[in-house]
């Protein structure tokens, strides 16, 4: 079978999320890491978008990470990271989209906004889509086992995960605080900060932090 290439940045977690799916497949592949702050001049030939991840599989591309995923459960469905059942892939379709469009997004707009919208609103907002996470999620779809969709690891899992790794940077340059009562959210991280795949390429808090202070003086100047 072809190789399997990934284009990568370290701290992205949206790469992050690619990296770990691979891992959990057991798929070999090569890790082509990217500066983004200085791409090299072909990289649009390989990511149209001009971001990470990118899967390279023999001469084909895709990108986009949930689209990555997904694909790579199709094309290696060894161990399954969707259910079969239709509904219940659907509702997992539905957090993999939640996690993009509602708390990336918003944490996107609290580090890299241009202040079009007040800090405290989107803090506001960060920590309602957190709660939804609890009640709406965890509390009410998982508690047959430990994951999001209850017993088994799926991609919806693996969507979330990097968004917690890097909570450290919002607490720093942002001043945002965990909200209090998220215990099954708490629980969640803990069960998934122990699997191999994780910890295997898991980053420090002090490595996020560096980065962010650099990238934040860099804006600055």
């Amino acid at each position: 079978m072809a190789e399997i290439e990934i284009y990568s940045a370290t701290l992205c977690p949206f790469a992050h999320r690619s990296r770990l799916t691979l891992l959990e497949k057991g798929v070999p592949f090569k890790l082509i890491e990217i500066d983004l702050q200085n791409k090299p001049a072909n990289f649009l030939e390989i990511s149209p978008y001009g971001k990470v991840p990118v899967l390279k599989h023999g001469d084909r591309c895709v990108w986009e990470s949930a689209i990555v995923n997904e694909y790579l459960n199709d094309v290696f469905p060894e161990p399954p990271l969707l259910p079969q059942d239709p509904i219940q892939r659907a509702q997992a379709r539905i957090w993999i989209n939640f996690a993009d469009t509602r708390l990336f997004a918003a944490t996107g707009q609290l580090l890299y906004g241009r202040d079009s919208q007040p800090r405290t609103a989107i803090l506001k907002e960060l920590t309602e889509h957190l709660r939804f996470m609890e009640y709406e999620g965890l509390r009410k779809i998982s508690a047959r086992g430990p994951y999001w969709l209850g017993a088994e690891l799926s991609l919806v899992d693996l969507t979330f995960y990097p968004w917690f790794e890097q909570l450290s940077v919002l607490e720093q340059f942002r001043d945002f605080q965990m909200p209090s009562g998220l215990d099954r959210l708490q629980q969640w991280q803990d069960v998934l900060a122990q699997r191999e795949s994780v910890r295997s390429i898991a980053k420090s808090p002090e490595l996020y932090l560096e980065h962010y202070g650099r990238l934040a003086y860099a804006s600055r100047n």
